[in-house]
């Protein structure tokens, strides 16, 4: 069984309303179960939603107080983006799953490169705030990006 954000697999709750649907990761679900998860809608944040990036380092520095997510207007959400994804954990954990499949990019899922907290739409490297929760807890995280690797 894999844990999959819920936009890969068409549902509508990206920041924008909208969704990231994925026919590789749609395929996958028809051979393998999967648990779809959406950390910020878990922590309470409405869809559609100002876009949030994280500023001043990546997921696990959030975990640990040293950086913050912060949406386009200004407002903190690191409070929203830590509960979704211990929330994301707790549902992941109750099922036994140890593997996810996240969005890349994404400052909650994303694994590897994480956009810069600046909005300019450049990259940096680093982990979205469930990716580093996942990963400190053994969740083996791949993307959409490297979903081959599961196949």
């Amino acid at each position: 069984m894999l844990a999959v954000s819920s936009c890969l697999l068409g549902c509508d709750c990206k920041y924008n309303g909208g969704n990231n649907e994925d026919e590789r990761i749609i395929k996958l679900s028809e051979v393998k179960p999967v648990i779809p998860i959406c950390p910020e809608k878990l922590g309470q944040l409405p869809i559609p939603r100002p876009p949030a990036e994280i500023r001043n380092g990546d997921g696990a520095d959030v975990l640990d107080g040293k950086a913050r997510v912060v949406n386009k207007q200004g407002k903190d959400v690191t409070n929203e983006f830590i509960e979704g994804a211990y929330q994301a954990l707790q549902q992941i954990r109750m099922n036994g799953i140890t593997t996810a499949v996240l969005k890349s990019r994404s400052p909650s899922c994303g694994k590897g490169r994480i956009y810069t907290g600046d909005f300019s739409g450049e990259l940096k490297d680093g982990h979205g705030v469930t990716t580093a929760l996942f990963k400190r807890n053994g969740i083996q995280v791949y993307t959409e990006e490297d979903i081959e690797k599961l196949l």
